[in-house]
Protein backbone atom coordinates (compact mmCIF):
# COMPACT_ATOMS: atom_id res chain seq x y z
CA UNK A 1 0.00 0.00 0.00
CA UNK A 2 1.16 3.62 -1.08
CA UNK A 3 1.23 6.34 1.60
CA UNK A 4 -1.37 8.75 1.31
CA UNK A 5 0.56 11.76 0.88
CA UNK A 6 3.72 12.02 -1.35
CA UNK A 7 5.42 15.51 -2.41
CA UNK A 8 7.51 15.56 -5.47
CA UNK A 9 10.53 17.84 -5.64
CA UNK A 10 11.63 18.41 -9.38
CA UNK A 11 12.78 21.67 -11.81
CA UNK A 12 11.81 19.08 -14.63
CA UNK A 13 7.94 19.67 -14.82
CA UNK A 14 7.74 17.05 -17.72
CA UNK A 15 8.59 14.52 -14.97
CA UNK A 16 7.16 15.80 -11.94
CA UNK A 17 3.20 15.97 -13.95
CA UNK A 18 4.01 12.45 -14.64
CA UNK A 19 5.01 11.28 -11.58
CA UNK A 20 2.23 13.32 -9.80
CA UNK A 21 0.07 12.03 -12.58
CA UNK A 22 0.60 8.56 -11.74
CA UNK A 23 0.52 8.57 -8.13
CA UNK A 24 -2.56 10.38 -8.19
CA UNK A 25 -4.17 7.01 -10.34
CA UNK A 26 -2.97 4.80 -7.52
CA UNK A 27 -5.02 6.88 -4.54
CA UNK A 28 -2.44 9.13 -3.57
CA UNK A 29 -2.78 12.77 -2.50
CA UNK A 30 0.60 13.95 -4.74
CA UNK A 31 1.77 17.59 -4.89
CA UNK A 32 4.69 18.69 -6.86
CA UNK A 33 7.42 21.72 -6.01
CA UNK A 34 9.75 23.10 -8.95
CA UNK A 35 11.46 25.24 -6.63
CA UNK A 36 14.98 23.99 -4.42
CA UNK A 37 14.75 27.14 -2.62
CA UNK A 38 11.73 26.90 -1.08
CA UNK A 39 11.32 22.85 -0.30
CA UNK A 40 12.07 23.12 3.31
CA UNK A 41 9.50 25.93 4.04
CA UNK A 42 6.89 23.92 2.92
CA UNK A 43 7.95 21.09 4.62
CA UNK A 44 8.05 22.26 8.22
CA UNK A 45 4.53 23.86 7.10
CA UNK A 46 2.91 20.71 5.74
CA UNK A 47 4.99 17.51 6.04
CA UNK A 48 4.18 14.65 3.33
CA UNK A 49 4.25 11.02 4.49
CA UNK A 50 7.32 10.31 1.57
CA UNK A 51 9.19 12.67 -0.38
CA UNK A 52 10.13 11.82 -4.37
CA UNK A 53 13.27 14.25 -5.08
CA UNK A 54 14.62 14.16 -8.73
CA UNK A 55 18.32 14.68 -8.29
CA UNK A 56 18.93 14.34 -11.68
CA UNK A 57 19.52 18.10 -12.89
CA UNK A 58 21.24 19.53 -9.44
CA UNK A 59 22.72 16.78 -7.63
CA UNK A 60 24.60 19.27 -5.17
CA UNK A 61 21.60 20.92 -3.96
CA UNK A 62 19.08 18.20 -4.23
CA UNK A 63 21.58 16.23 -1.91
CA UNK A 64 21.59 19.10 0.44
CA UNK A 65 17.66 19.62 0.88
CA UNK A 66 18.29 15.87 1.91
CA UNK A 67 20.96 16.45 4.44
CA UNK A 68 19.23 19.14 6.08
CA UNK A 69 16.05 17.30 6.44
CA UNK A 70 17.64 14.08 8.24
CA UNK A 71 19.35 16.54 10.46
CA UNK A 72 16.01 17.60 12.09
CA UNK A 73 14.77 14.78 14.03
CA UNK A 74 11.20 15.74 13.24
CA UNK A 75 11.70 15.39 9.94
CA UNK A 76 14.40 12.74 9.45
CA UNK A 77 11.92 9.84 9.94
CA UNK A 78 10.30 11.11 6.26
CA UNK A 79 11.27 8.49 3.57
CA UNK A 80 12.79 9.76 0.84
CA UNK A 81 13.17 8.83 -2.83
CA UNK A 82 15.89 9.90 -5.27
CA UNK A 83 15.32 10.21 -8.99
CA UNK A 84 18.62 9.84 -10.70
CA UNK A 85 20.62 9.49 -13.82
CA UNK A 86 21.87 5.82 -13.95
CA UNK A 87 25.21 6.99 -14.71
CA UNK A 88 25.29 9.43 -11.37
CA UNK A 89 24.09 6.23 -9.14
CA UNK A 90 28.43 4.88 -9.19
CA UNK A 91 29.64 8.22 -8.39
CA UNK A 92 27.51 8.45 -5.23
CA UNK A 93 29.29 8.51 -1.86
CA UNK A 94 25.97 6.19 -0.28
CA UNK A 95 27.67 6.57 3.51
CA UNK A 96 27.22 10.43 3.13
CA UNK A 97 24.06 10.04 1.29
CA UNK A 98 21.14 9.70 3.13
CA UNK A 99 18.43 8.79 0.78
CA UNK A 100 16.30 5.70 1.60
CA UNK A 101 16.17 4.58 -1.97
CA UNK A 102 16.98 5.58 -5.55
CA UNK A 103 15.76 4.61 -8.65
CA UNK A 104 17.13 5.61 -12.37
CA UNK A 105 15.74 7.58 -14.88
CA UNK A 106 13.91 7.51 -17.46
CA UNK A 107 11.53 5.52 -15.00
CA UNK A 108 9.78 2.50 -15.11
CA UNK A 109 6.46 3.04 -12.88
CA UNK A 110 6.04 -0.48 -11.82
CA UNK A 111 9.67 -0.44 -9.67
CA UNK A 112 8.59 3.26 -8.59
CA UNK A 113 5.74 2.41 -6.93
CA UNK A 114 7.47 -1.33 -5.44
CA UNK A 115 10.46 1.25 -4.04
CA UNK A 116 7.57 3.24 -2.64
CA UNK A 117 5.39 0.69 -0.96
CA UNK A 118 9.02 -0.94 0.28
CA UNK A 119 10.25 2.61 1.97
CA UNK A 120 6.71 2.68 3.81
CA UNK A 121 7.18 -0.55 5.24
CA UNK A 122 10.30 -0.37 6.38
CA UNK A 123 9.43 2.37 8.53
CA UNK A 124 6.23 0.81 9.63
CA UNK A 125 8.84 -2.38 10.89
CA UNK A 126 11.66 0.85 12.03
CA UNK A 127 9.12 2.33 14.24
CA UNK A 128 7.19 -0.27 15.65
CA UNK A 129 9.77 -2.92 16.93
CA UNK A 130 10.97 -2.36 20.29
CA UNK A 131 14.55 -0.85 20.20
CA UNK A 132 15.69 -3.02 22.66
CA UNK A 133 14.82 -6.83 21.41
CA UNK A 134 13.95 -5.92 18.13
CA UNK A 135 11.11 -7.62 18.08
CA UNK A 136 8.01 -6.65 16.69
CA UNK A 137 6.07 -4.08 18.74
CA UNK A 138 2.33 -3.52 19.57
CA UNK A 139 1.00 -2.65 16.24
CA UNK A 140 2.29 -6.02 14.60
CA UNK A 141 1.35 -7.82 17.55
CA UNK A 142 -2.41 -6.47 17.78
CA UNK A 143 -2.34 -7.42 13.70
CA UNK A 144 -1.17 -11.16 14.89
CA UNK A 145 -3.59 -11.57 17.50
CA UNK A 146 -6.63 -10.59 15.26
CA UNK A 147 -5.52 -12.63 11.71
CA UNK A 148 -5.24 -15.50 14.80
CA UNK A 149 -8.66 -15.73 16.04
CA UNK A 150 -10.60 -18.49 15.09
CA UNK A 151 -7.81 -20.19 14.43
CA UNK A 152 -6.15 -23.40 15.95
CA UNK A 153 -3.79 -21.67 17.21
CA UNK A 154 -3.10 -19.98 21.06
CA UNK A 155 -1.95 -16.13 22.39
CA UNK A 156 0.78 -16.84 25.50
CA UNK A 157 1.35 -13.59 27.40
CA UNK A 158 4.76 -13.79 29.27
CA UNK A 159 5.54 -11.75 31.79
CA UNK A 160 8.58 -11.83 34.02
CA UNK A 161 7.45 -11.65 37.67
CA UNK A 162 9.29 -9.67 40.53
CA UNK A 163 11.18 -7.65 37.48
CA UNK A 164 10.66 -4.12 38.66
CA UNK A 165 12.30 -4.66 42.40
CA UNK A 166 14.90 -5.87 40.53
CA UNK A 167 15.55 -3.16 38.10
CA UNK A 168 15.51 -0.97 41.15
CA UNK A 169 18.09 -3.02 42.77
CA UNK A 170 20.49 -3.93 40.20
CA UNK A 171 20.33 -1.23 37.73
CA UNK A 172 18.84 -0.53 34.17
CA UNK A 173 21.68 -2.04 32.48
CA UNK A 174 21.35 -5.44 34.36
CA UNK A 175 17.34 -5.28 33.64
CA UNK A 176 17.84 -4.74 30.03
CA UNK A 177 19.73 -8.04 29.77
CA UNK A 178 16.89 -9.65 31.56
CA UNK A 179 14.44 -8.44 29.38
CA UNK A 180 16.95 -9.13 26.31
CA UNK A 181 17.16 -12.43 27.81
CA UNK A 182 13.54 -13.73 27.79
CA UNK A 183 12.93 -12.43 24.66
CA UNK A 184 15.90 -14.83 22.66
CA UNK A 185 14.60 -17.34 25.14
CA UNK A 186 10.98 -17.05 23.60
CA UNK A 187 12.13 -16.14 20.03
CA UNK A 188 14.27 -19.29 19.81
CA UNK A 189 11.95 -21.51 21.56
CA UNK A 190 9.34 -20.27 19.55
CA UNK A 191 11.35 -21.03 16.58
CA UNK A 192 12.65 -24.68 17.54
CA UNK A 193 9.23 -25.33 17.97
CA UNK A 194 8.38 -24.62 14.28
CA UNK A 195 7.90 -21.37 13.93
CA UNK A 196 5.09 -19.07 15.16
CA UNK A 197 4.74 -15.17 15.55
CA UNK A 198 6.64 -13.60 18.69
CA UNK A 199 6.45 -9.70 19.87
CA UNK A 200 7.22 -7.38 22.53
CA UNK A 201 4.49 -5.28 24.19
CA UNK A 202 6.63 -3.11 26.11
CA UNK A 203 8.89 -3.28 29.70
CA UNK A 204 8.94 -6.91 30.48
CA UNK A 205 5.76 -8.05 28.69
CA UNK A 206 5.79 -10.33 25.73
CA UNK A 207 3.77 -12.58 23.22
CA UNK A 208 3.68 -15.29 21.16
CA UNK A 209 1.55 -16.84 18.78
CA UNK A 210 1.89 -20.65 18.32
CA UNK A 211 0.03 -23.81 16.93
CA UNK A 212 -2.44 -24.94 19.88
CA UNK A 213 -0.76 -28.05 20.27
CA UNK A 214 2.24 -27.32 20.89
CA UNK A 215 1.17 -24.30 23.17
CA UNK A 216 1.84 -26.18 26.80
CA UNK A 217 5.54 -27.92 25.41
CA UNK A 218 6.67 -24.04 24.28
CA UNK A 219 5.46 -22.65 27.91
CA UNK A 220 7.25 -25.67 29.58
CA UNK A 221 10.41 -25.09 27.20
CA UNK A 222 10.19 -21.45 27.73
CA UNK A 223 10.05 -21.83 31.47
CA UNK A 224 13.00 -24.37 32.08
CA UNK A 225 15.29 -22.54 29.86
CA UNK A 226 14.42 -19.21 32.01
CA UNK A 227 14.76 -20.69 35.35
CA UNK A 228 17.84 -21.90 34.26
CA UNK A 229 19.69 -18.95 33.13
CA UNK A 230 18.11 -16.23 35.61
CA UNK A 231 20.27 -18.33 38.13
CA UNK A 232 23.35 -16.90 36.42
CA UNK A 233 21.82 -13.15 37.56
CA UNK A 234 22.49 -14.13 41.10
CA UNK A 235 25.51 -14.89 43.88
CA UNK A 236 25.30 -18.29 45.37
CA UNK A 237 23.88 -16.95 48.44
CA UNK A 238 20.90 -15.43 47.11
CA UNK A 239 20.26 -18.43 45.12
CA UNK A 240 20.36 -20.51 48.24
CA UNK A 241 17.99 -18.40 50.05
CA UNK A 242 15.98 -17.73 47.02
CA UNK A 243 15.60 -13.92 47.18
CA UNK A 244 17.21 -11.04 47.97
CA UNK A 245 16.33 -7.73 49.79
CA UNK A 246 14.69 -4.94 47.96
CA UNK A 247 12.17 -2.82 47.66
CA UNK A 248 8.50 -3.81 46.66
CA UNK A 249 6.14 -2.10 44.32
CA UNK A 250 4.81 0.01 47.40
CA UNK A 251 7.53 1.41 48.39
CA UNK A 252 8.46 -1.08 51.46
CA UNK A 253 11.98 -2.91 51.48
CA UNK A 254 10.88 -6.94 52.05
CA UNK A 255 12.57 -10.03 50.77
CA UNK A 256 12.16 -10.17 46.64
CA UNK A 257 11.66 -13.61 45.18
CA UNK A 258 14.13 -14.45 42.41
CA UNK A 259 13.19 -13.16 38.92
CA UNK A 260 10.41 -16.15 37.71
CA UNK A 261 7.37 -15.96 34.73
CA UNK A 262 3.91 -15.93 34.45
CA UNK A 263 2.29 -16.99 30.81
CA UNK A 264 -1.33 -16.93 30.47
CA UNK A 265 -2.13 -19.30 27.38
CA UNK A 266 -5.39 -18.30 25.31
CA UNK A 267 -6.82 -20.76 23.08
CA UNK A 268 -8.12 -18.78 19.70
CA UNK A 269 -10.73 -20.75 18.69
CA UNK A 270 -12.95 -20.04 21.46
CA UNK A 271 -16.24 -18.43 20.22
CA UNK A 272 -16.02 -15.66 22.93
CA UNK A 273 -13.16 -14.28 21.21
CA UNK A 274 -14.36 -11.95 18.58
CA UNK A 275 -11.58 -9.16 18.53
CA UNK A 276 -7.35 -8.47 19.73
CA UNK A 277 -8.81 -6.64 23.43
CA UNK A 278 -10.54 -9.50 24.24
CA UNK A 279 -7.99 -11.70 23.92
CA UNK A 280 -5.83 -9.23 26.19
CA UNK A 281 -8.71 -9.13 28.80
CA UNK A 282 -8.53 -12.87 29.39
CA UNK A 283 -4.58 -13.14 28.94
CA UNK A 284 -4.41 -10.86 32.32
CA UNK A 285 -6.67 -12.68 34.51
CA UNK A 286 -4.93 -15.62 33.49
CA UNK A 287 -1.39 -14.17 34.22
CA UNK A 288 -2.80 -12.91 37.62
CA UNK A 289 -3.21 -16.72 38.45
CA UNK A 290 -0.16 -17.85 37.01
CA UNK A 291 1.57 -15.15 39.62
CA UNK A 292 -0.23 -16.57 42.54
CA UNK A 293 2.83 -19.31 42.43
CA UNK A 294 5.36 -18.89 43.79
CA UNK A 295 7.91 -20.12 41.03
CA UNK A 296 7.34 -19.76 37.08
CA UNK A 297 3.96 -20.99 36.08
CA UNK A 298 1.77 -21.03 33.35
CA UNK A 299 -2.25 -20.96 33.32
CA UNK A 300 -4.45 -22.23 30.37
CA UNK A 301 -8.10 -20.91 29.94
CA UNK A 302 -9.76 -24.29 29.33
CA UNK A 303 -13.26 -22.77 29.51
CA UNK A 304 -15.00 -24.11 25.81
CA UNK A 305 -17.28 -20.95 25.80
Amino acid sequence: MLPARITIISSDQQIASHVQLRLHSKGCQASTMACFDTAIGVFYADPPDLLIIDLSVDIECGLGIVATLRSDSFFSVIPIIGLLNTQDSSTIDWQHCPLDDFIGLPLNFNELFSRISLAASRLKRIFDNNPLTRLPGNTSIQMAIEAALGTPTAVCYIDINHFKPYNDAYGFSHGDEVIRMAARIMFNTVRDSGGGFCGHIGGDDFVCIVPLEIAESVCKTVITHFDMIVLDLFDDETKRRGHYYGTNRKGRKENIPILSISIGVVPMNMPKLQHAAKVAEIAAELKKLAKDSNHSHYVVDNRSS
